[in-house]
């Protein structure tokens, strides 16, 4: 006899909600017990993949409980984008801040004490104001929702120093649950945004991290730029991505650059004018097929869910960070790929700006070690999908779908070279950057050998069996593993270190990886949103897909709004596949609600019958 399994009234109207208002079946992994736990009052930590669903954590309960969400959110640029979607599904939202005339913030802030709003945005900056809590202590409240709780965290990537004292809204309003969401945190994060937000008694949810759709893939720089664009070509032809560059004028180079060769790329970083950033983040958005190249001033917070890829040509500064950009790659489910090119200059650059920041010892302590950790990531042999997990704690297989589990790189017994590179750093006195000492190891010529008399040096050529990538990649596993130091105060001259010395008497040995030259990326069927379609659809099915893709476009274009918060890929793909005849064939389709069945059913059943 199966037992019947007994649900709440409260996960019965949640399931309800999620059916009729927001047009999905079932929740998925843990949203569901999220959902129980804080719609009854319960205060909640969530760490969830980007794509995961964590804005459904709180809206749904802000929905079943009494009063109005709140929604704590550092995206201002996105707000409009966030309320619109939520409008497309019948719920009442809005946000306060400052692209707001006075009587447009006026007639939201009735709604609130009225209580006659479900969701309202505010970002931390406006929630600390005086005038904004007093609102909040006449306003009816149905819960905080604090969204990239990371931000409080002071040894993060992407610290805001208002969120430290969102403390306030517990010490205020100790009766109004909490739930702060994240997507990235290692154990330190989430120790400080327990301590700094008092949720010392909220339940923790932590799901996977895994990203298992994401192609994790980092190449020897050659030249980086070229690198990028043979990698777009051949394998993201027609797709949105984004390319993050550490500076500004980085940025611009590589959009100019990438536009020159036939591939629409708009800049972003927090240099430009406001408006040109926010119209560009709105041209991304609404339109197919644009790049982005940006500092990491953009992204947090973007929900386009068919961006292609993500590509990196500068190091990040950490695997939070890198972990947080590559996840705005395929949201929908569908292949996407997580590229970086990486090289010695790299690691002196981001060295370097540790050590010249006027940040304290402590912050440049932990930044080191949070530096360390992506090195290891880019230097590993083993799977990278693996070494990421077990960085957020979650051991894991090797996934098979990574460039070391595809192409496994060759380690060697690196001792011997190492101690010609140490050896060779010695006997210049310490006094000399990499390019000099390379060229006495490899025995060139240059002006500059001969000026200091080393190519007298028993070191002098005694690595002329290897090019001066080569050796590039030898040394900068060697300044990645603590072997050789750089001191950025005197010309980026390398340094021995303790750790070296074991390796110059023969005491240690190393295993380094073997130099692989960098290859032109190979053309292949691309893995992109509409070849994910074509592999599940007929003739008929593609067709009919492809249709509603454009009827799509026009909607959004009439709505001012973004494509896919009229419908997802993966939900036309349904339609497609279902051919519903009737509105109630409609019903059904998982990301049809009942305000969307409203809006657009009969224009969706009337584009089907065309092809009956």
């Amino acid at each position: 006899m199966n037992a019947v399994i007994q649900t709440s009234p409260t996960q019965q109207q949640a399931l309800h909600l999620l059916q009729t208002v927001f047009g999905y079946p079932a929740f998925r992994s843990q949203q569901g017990q999220i959902v129980d736990h804080v719609a009854n009052g319960g205060d909640a930590l969530v760490l969830m993949p980007t794509g995961g669903g964590k804005s459904l954590c709180y809206q749904i309960p802000a929905l079943i409980r009494q009063g109005v969400g709140i929604v704590v959110s550092p995206l201002i640029a996105l707000m409009q984008d966030q309320v619109d979607a939520l409008a497309e599904v019948g719920v009442r939202a809005a946000f306060l801040n400052s692209t707001q005339s006075f009587d447009e913030a006026l007639q939201i802030e009735r709604l609130m004490r009225e209580g006659a709003i479900d969701l309202v945005y505010i970002a931390p900056e406006r929630l600390m104001t005086q005038r904004c809590l007093e609102l909040l202590s006449v306003t009816p409240l149905a819960l905080f929702a604090i969204d990239e709780a990371h931000c409080v965290s002071q040894w993060g990537h992407d610290f805001r120093p208002e969120y430290i004292k969102l403390s306030i809204l517990h010490e205020r309003f100790p009766d109004v649950p909490r739930i702060a969401l994240t997507a990235t945190a290692d154990q330190q994060t989430r120790d400080e945004i327990i301590h700094r937000l008092q949720l010392e008694n909220a339940m923790q949810f932590v799901s996977s991290f895994d990203r298992p759709n994401i192609r994790y893939q980092i190449v020897e720089k050659a030249n980086g730029r070229k690198q990028l664009l043979d990698f777009i070509t051949a394998q993201h032809s027609g797709d949105a991505g984004i390319v993050y560059c550490l500076s500004r004028k980085k940025v611009e180079e590589t959009a100019e650059f990438l536009n020159e060769n036939g591939i629409t790329a708009l800049p972003y970083h927090a240099g430009m004018e406001q408006s040109d950033r926010y119209r560009n983040q709105a041209r991304f958005l609404r339109e197919d097929g644009i790049v982005m190249t940006a500092t990491i001033a953009f992204g947090m917070g973007i929900d386009k869910p068919d961006v292609r890829f993500v590509a990196h040509l500068d190091l990040p500064k950490s695997i939070e960070g890198y972990y947080q950009e590559t996840g705005r790659a395929g949201r929908d489910g569908a292949s996407a790929n997580a590229w970086m090119a990486y090289g010695l200059q790299d690691v002196v650059q981001q060295r370097r700006m540790i050590d010249e920041s006027e940040a304290n010892e402590t912050f440049k302590r932990v930044q080191g070690v949070k530096l360390d950790a992506m090195l290891g990531l880019c230097e590993t042999l083993q799977c990278r999908r693996v070494h990421i997990l077990d960085y957020f704690g979650q051991p894991s297989q090797a996934c098979g779908n990574c460039d070391t589990c595809l192409s496994p790189p060759i380690s060697f017994d690196g001792t011997v070279a190492a101690q010609k590179i140490l050896s060779t750093v010695y006997r210049v006195d310490q006094r000399f950057a990499a390019g000099h000492v390379i060229d006495v190891i490899r025995g060139i010529d240059t002006d500059r050998v001969k000026q200091w008399r080393h190519d007298q040096l028993s070191t002098f050529g005694i690595g002329s069996d290897k090019s001066e990538a080569e050796w590039r990649a030898l040394l900068r596993q060697m300044i990645a593993l603590g072997l050789v130091a750089v001191d950025y105060e005197n010309f980026s001259s390398l340094k021995l270190t303790e750790d070296s010395r074991a390796v110059l008497r023969g005491e240690s040995r190393i295993q380094l990886r073997q130099y692989k030259k960098a290859e032109k990326a190979v053309k292949h069927k691309r893995q992109s949103a509409k070849d994910f379609a074509e592999t599940n659809l007929n003739d008929t099915e593609q067709a009919i897909f492809e249709r509603l893709r454009w009827w799509r476009v026009e909607t959004a274009k009439a709505h001012n709004t973004a494509a896919f918060i009229i419908f997802h890929d993966s939900t036309l793909r349904e339609i497609a596949k279902a051919k519903p005849r009737t509105l109630d064939d409609l019903r059904g389709v998982s990301g049809v609600g009942a305000k969307k069945l409203e809006s657009y059913g009969e224009e969706l059943v009337k584009l089907i019958a065309e092809f009956a």
